[in-house]
C-alpha cells in the first residue's frame, strides 16, 4: 500500500487496522462462511463473562507479542487502551509475553508496543 510519508508517520497505527479490515474484507469476498464463523467466535471470546474485557485484551495482546503479530498487536493494543489499560497494564503484559517469549517478544514490546500505545494515546488527545 503506497501512502503520503507524513501521514503514515503520524497515523500508521490506523493505517494498519485499516490494511487489515480490508484485506479481511476482500478474504471474505471469497469464503464469507468461514469470516463469519470467525467473527463470531472471536466476539465470543471477548465478551465479558469471568475476565472483564480489558483483561482478555491484554492476554490477547501478550499473545500477539510471543507469535510476532504486528497486525493484532497494534489491535490489541488499542483494545486495551480502549477499554481503559493504562500503559503500565500494557508494559507488565508485553514483559510476560517476554518471559516466554525471549528476545523476539521484547524486541516487539519495546519497539512496536510502544510506539503504537504512544501513538494511539496522542490520538485520543487530539480527539
Amino acid at each position: 500500500m503506497k501512502h503520503d510519508h507524513n501521514v503514515v508517520k503520524d497515523n500508521w497505527t490506523q493505517l494498519a487496522l485499516q490494511d487489515y479490515k480490508q484485506g479481511l474484507g476482500a478474504f471474505s469476498e471469497r469464503m464469507p462462511e468461514l469470516v463469519g464463523s470467525f467473527n463470531r467466535f472471536t466476539e465470543e471470546c471477548f465478551k465479558p463473562g469471568e475476565l472483564d474485557e480489558k483483561m482478555k485484551h491484554l492476554m490477547a495482546l501478550a499473545v500477539a507479542v510471543f507469535a510476532n503479530d504486528e497486525y493484532c498487536i497494534i489491535y490489541h493494543a488499542k483494545g486495551a487502551l480502549d477499554q481503559g489499560a493504562s500503559e503500565g497494564e500494557i508494559m507488565e503484559a508485553v514483559g510476560v509475553a517476554a518471559a516466554f517469549g525471549g528476545g523476539a517478544a521484547m524486541a516487539q514490546g519495546v519497539t512496536l508496543v510502544q510506539d503504537a500505545v504512544h501513538e494511539l494515546q496522542q490520538q485520543r488527545e487530539v480527539h
